[in-house]
């Protein structure tokens, strides 16, 4: 309800919705609570947070740095959960995804993992090394939970593929302008106009393009592709990485850095897209 409610919201006002992402828990608990209320208060839409795991596949080394800090603390699936719990009390309407990976919910016990995560105020599971075509391993736990299940829609993903991806995601389907991992030290691409239609045409819920996306020139060429909305994560994440010691510098930038990219995110689009 909260993502549709946020989507509908942004649609009307002819704009982009903005997602930033972060690592839970990094640099330490009290500080990733500031940092999302930076978030959030220079403008997010939604959050999209990460569980720290040992083997992050899908994410380049600025993310591998973060998430190292909070493993290193010994900071728990549940220490997340909790912290995730803190946030929900106090942005109650705001949309908030998980991004994860399939061993962490394997180690927890899938259904009680989802249990654990609606408990906690979590709208929507991403798992990130989890393909459409394996989505039943998780599915029925998520609609017990009534969690939002979303799916990563690659460039190169074949009709069939994306038809799935369509029916299968929920809250979102998150889209990719590229293949490969995260980060900004990768050039931003637009994803392809032909390939988000398709994505609409096959009846997804919105489309939030993730990866590469950086600056507003990045946010001004996904809102002309026609995407919903945009991620940003290693960006973010980077001035955390550069300036966890002096906390207040660090939140300083991270202010400025959200802000500037959510004016970006909602300017009026509708005559662009």
């Amino acid at each position: 309800m909260r993502y549709s409610k946020m989507f509908q919201q942004v649609r009307n006002e002819g704009h982009l919705a903005y997602i930033p992402f972060v690592v839970i828990g990094d640099p330490n608990e009290e500080l990733s609570l500031e940092i999302i209320d930076q978030l959030v208060t220079n403008g997010a839409d939604g959050l999209e947070l990460g569980l720290a795991f040992s083997d992050p596949v899908a994410d380049g080394p600025v993310i591998q740095q973060s998430i190292l800090r909070p493993l290193a603390n010994q900071f728990s699936v549940s220490s997340g959960l909790r912290l995730v719990a803190k946030v929900r009390e106090k942005y109650p309407q705001l949309p908030i995804g998980l991004l994860i990976y399939a061993n962490l919910v394997f180690a927890q016990g899938i259904k009680s993992f989802f249990n654990q995560c609606c408990n906690a105020g979590i709208d929507s599971i991403l798992i990130a090394d989890c393909p459409v075509k394996e989505s039943k391993l998780f599915a029925g736990a998520a609609e017990e939970s009534g969690i939002d299940l979303v799916f990563i829609a690659p460039p190169d993903a074949n009709d069939e593929t994306l038809q799935q991806i369509a029916n299968t995601s929920k809250g979102y389907t998150y889209v990719l302008s590229r293949k490969g991992i995260t980060g900004t030290e990768v050039a931003a691409s637009k994803a392809s106009t032909e390939f988000l239609g398709k994505l609409r045409n096959f009846g997804s819920p919105p489309l939030v393009q993730g990866f590469g996306i950086s600056k507003p020139q990045h946010v001004f060429d996904a809102a002309k592709a026609g995407v919903d909305g945009i991620i940003t994560g290693s960006a973010i994440v980077n001035l955390i990485n550069r300036h966890y010691n002096t906390p207040q510098i660090m939140l300083e930038h991270i202010g400025d850095y959200v802000r500037t990219i959510a004016q970006a995110a909602h300017t009026n689009h509708a005559q662009s897209a």
